[in-house]
């Protein structure tokens, strides 16, 4: 009985490890300006698969914690485009920007990739 308990709490130790093996925390820039324009990105990076994000407005960096058997920084980083901001990766569409209020209309970089 004892080398079965044994044998159980190893496996489980060993699932355990290859749960958190898949967490991964980035950083990327995404372009905005203030705390609507946060609510707004933290919402949209809240994707299946994210257990943590949070963009800082003053420093324009998005940290986000995920499961990469999941979710992948891509989809991630378009997500947040779809909804109007801009990433290092993607382009926010003219028409998504143009919906964001005025103030949150930052001013546009040019990015590698448009959000499609």
């Amino acid at each position: 009985m004892k080398k079965i308990k044994v044998l159980l709490a190893a496996a489980f130790s060993v699932f355990a490890m290859a749960a958190f093996a898949q967490s991964k925390t980035e950083t990327f820039k995404v372009y905005g300006n203030c705390e609507m324009c946060k609510k707004r990105i933290d919402k949209a990076a809240a994707v299946d698969g994210v257990s943590k994000a949070s963009w800082n407005k003053d420093t324009k960096i998005m940290s986000v914690t995920y499961d990469a058997s999941k979710v992948s920084m891509d989809a991630i980083q378009k997500k947040i485009a779809d909804v109007g901001y801009d990433t290092e990766k993607f382009t926010a569409d003219d028409k998504s920007y143009n919906q964001l209020p005025d103030c949150c209309q930052y001013d546009r970089k040019k990015t590698s990739k448009k959000s499609k």
